[in-house]
């Protein structure tokens, strides 16, 4: 479905139900909304069972922050993290509402925003953020954490794309520098961040070899243009590493941890380079000269501008692997402890 039309349908809901969206005097945009929400929230740590639909107070935007009425959040390993641990996480105040990362469109902006207006269809990136996560109806958060949703992209797509997205490209550009004609082996491809990964790769003229899991995941990294790809528990990694760069391959992008990621990097030519994400487990082992670059997704005007940029010229697929209502977020969480998932999963909020 277009977004011009997913926004018109989202409005003529807001409408619906007694929303007046109105403009006021000292520039800032605000909304006639719902007192309240849904919220899948957790109010102490735990299993999927602690994941509970409740009602909560529609989050209010400050002075530089956007409200945006939620369309789809994205459900990643690091919400079962938080929901188990509180990992990483400052904001420790129950009830926590999870999730980093979705799409919607704009509800209302604060007086200090720029370049947004209610009604924009929008994605969002924003780690522990202060107002509470993605599995809401609603979210208020930074604008410089909120970027336009580029042509091309349903609301679908951007919610299941926006920390995976950030994280591939920032892997492939800023982390390993990847240049035309470079050999790149992509560790566990076949996730979020891997097929997202692929694309980029590709888009900067690198030849992949893609590790994945089983004869559907190999066909899927495949489809989303790796050069090469091998079952990185059963295939011949050294082998098919040799295929592709028969003196080493440049750089590896490690998505999964384990021995196949240390013989992904047995193949590295010499002063080839190393990237992961924070949160792979375990960690690619030190070795002398071997630089390891460990990394966080950042966020912000120029990172989604560099970002939209790359979407658009690569035309690029969001694989999604499941679907799930909100209210459904436990097992949401629970197909993504499951393993071998292909693509991302989503809550659909709307």
């Amino acid at each position: 479905m277009p977004v011009s039309r997913v926004a018109g349908m989202l409005l003529l809901s807001w409408i619906a139900a007694g929303a007046v969206l109105a403009g006021a005097g000292d520039g800032s945009a605000v909304a006639t909304l719902p007192a309240t929400m849904r919220a899948d929230d957790i109010d102490r740590k735990g299993g999927p069972e602690v994941l509970t639909l409740h009602q909560l107070p529609v989050p209010k935007p400050g002075p530089e922050e956007v409200l945006v009425a939620l369309d789809t959040a994205g459900v990643g390993p690091w919400d079962i993290d938080v929901r188990e641990s509180l990992a990483y996480w400052k904001n420790q105040q129950f009830p926590v509402v999870l999730g980093v990362d979705g799409a919607g469109t704009v509800a209302a902006v604060g007086a200090g925003v720029r370049g947004f207006k209610v009604g924009d269809p929008v994605y969002a990136y924003a780690w522990d953020n202060p107002k509470g996560g993605f599995y809401a109806e609603y979210i208020a958060l930074p604008a410089k954490a909120v970027a336009h949703v580029p042509a091309g992209l349903t609301l679908k797509d951007a919610g299941a794309m926006a920390v995976s997205a950030l994280t591939a490209l920032q892997g492939i550009d800023d982390a390993l520098h990847i240049k035309p004609g470079e050999t790149l082996i992509i560790h566990g491809a076949s996730g979020g961040v891997g097929s997202l990964a692929l694309q980029f790769a590709a888009l900067r003229g690198a030849r992949v070899l893609a590790t994945a899991s089983g004869e559907d995941g190999v066909a899927f990294v495949r489809r989303y243009g790796a050069s090469a790809a091998v079952d990185g528990r059963h295939g011949d990694i050294r082998a098919a590493a040799r295929e592709l760069a028969p003196g080493g391959v440049d750089a590896v992008l490690a998505l999964a941890g384990g021995e196949a990621l240390e013989t992904c990097i047995d193949a590295l030519k010499p002063g080839g380079r190393v990237a992961f994400p924070s949160g792979v487990r375990p960690e690619p082992k030190a070795r002398a000269g071997l630089a390891l670059v460990k990394y966080d997704a950042l966020t912000g005007p120029a990172e989604y501008a560099r970002l939209n940029e790359a979407i658009s010229a690569k035309k690029l697929e969001v694989p999604i692997a499941a679907e799930f209502p909100l209210a459904d977020a436990a097992h949401a969480q629970q197909r993504m402890a499951a393993g071998h998932v292909l693509g991302k999963i989503v809550l659909r909020i709307r």
